[in-house]
């Protein structure tokens, strides 16, 4: 008798009917998803299966589901010294980088870079302890009594007596 009761208020709940993992719910049915790439242009009925169409023009959608519109692809805001680092595609959004002779300060949780700065140049009197990168400053480093570096190379020269 209490098993029966559960599965009514379940039933009634709408809780025991779940869709599966490559499903999503519109009504009473559980559709197939679209694949990454595609967006749902018609929703499945009792009788007939979702119906897909190609992300297009600066869309995209990278993982399986039921949407019905692909997402905008990023676009990188010079004015933040970004640049293209890999074009978006139906299946994945835009990943940008830095621009040159500048380094990545901040990125999104998918590892785009979202913002940027200009490595430092070190300046007459340093070296280049390191140089930058991508995702790193430059280390500029002091030159030490009686030497002495333009600030272009990796190491200081002594002076001529």
């Amino acid at each position: 008798m209490l098993l029966y009761v559960l599965l009514t208020v379940l039933l009634l709940c709408d809780v025991a009917y779940a869709c599966g993992r490559a499903e999503y719910r519109i009504g009473d049915e559980c559709c197939p998803m679209c694949g990454p790439g595609n967006r749902v242009y018609k929703h499945c009925t009792e009788y007939t299966s979702t119906s897909c169409v190609p992300c297009v023009g600066e869309t995209f959608i990278d993982q399986p589901s039921g949407l019905i519109e692909c997402f905008r692809c990023a676009v990188c805001d010079k004015g933040l010294e970004l640049k293209i680092g890999k074009a978006c595609t139906p299946t994945s959004n835009t990943v940008c980088g830095p621009l040159d002779q500048h380094f990545c300060t901040e990125r999104d949780r998918k590892g785009s870079c979202t913002r940027a700065e200009r490595r430092t140049v070190c300046k007459p009197g340093q070296f280049i302890k390191q140089n930058g990168t991508a995702s790193t400053d430059t280390i500029c480093g002091d030159c030490s009594d009686k030497t002495f570096s333009d600030g272009l190379s990796t190491n200081c020269k002594p002076h001529r007596e």
